[in-house]
């Protein structure tokens, strides 16, 4: 059954906040943990391993930590993109050089300080972490609403051979029941939780 846009819009925003409630009750020992266990999901999912690139973020607040992954997958020598904001919520691409050379920039993020790379840097990507709130069984997921990486999903389908898209969660946010959706919605190929691994389409 299909929802008005303006339904779809509404059911997203609240389901955005009472999401972001429950990460507020997050502590920083719960944080460390999330981090932790992401990591080892990740570093033993098959795509990342044999990846000779993967585009990632820094997370920030609450979010699911990325940062041992990142330095994991550097030390390994795989190629680490990360994500720099521009003006109208695209995505340009510099490469991750390590913790010391990350910056404070909008919205609270962190950014890489190397050169940018241009936005279809992404496109040499063999895995791309993605953030969001929620995803369902089907694969679609809930980001923040900025669209930064619904733009980011749709350039990926112009590769003849896709990247591995994979959502980054805190246990309990893969939902049973299905998200609202919008035509610009692209769904993802999988989503890890500190826990484990979900596999989400094909």
């Amino acid at each position: 059954m299909s929802h008005p846009p303006a339904g779809v819009r509404a059911g997203k925003a609240a389901l955005r906040r009472r999401l972001l409630e429950r990460r507020a009750t997050l502590g920083v020992a719960d944080l460390v943990a999330a981090a932790t266990g992401l990591h080892d999901v990740l570093l033993a999912a098959p795509e990342v391993a044999t990846a000779g690139c993967v585009a990632a973020y820094v997370s920030v607040g609450r979010e699911p930590g990325t940062g041992p992954a990142l330095e994991a997958l550097a030390e390994r020598g795989t190629r680490v993109l990360l994500p720099l904001l521009l003006p109208g919520a695209g995505l340009d691409w510099a490469p991750y050089t390590g913790p010391a050379d990350l910056a404070p920039a909008a919205r609270g993020l962190l950014e890489p300080t190397a050169p940018p790379l241009g936005e279809d840097a992404v496109l040499d990507a063999d895995v791309v972490l993605v953030p969001g709130l929620a995803a369902d069984r089907g694969g679609e997921r809930l980001g923040r609403g900025g669209g930064s990486y619904d733009r980011v999903l749709a350039r990926l389908r112009v590769r003849p051979r896709p990247a591995w898209t994979c959502l980054l969660l805190h246990d309990g946010e893969l939902l049973d029941l299905p998200l609202p959706v919008e035509p610009h919605d692209v769904p993802v190929a999988a989503a890890a939780t500190p826990s484990r691994l979900y596999r989400l389409r094909g």
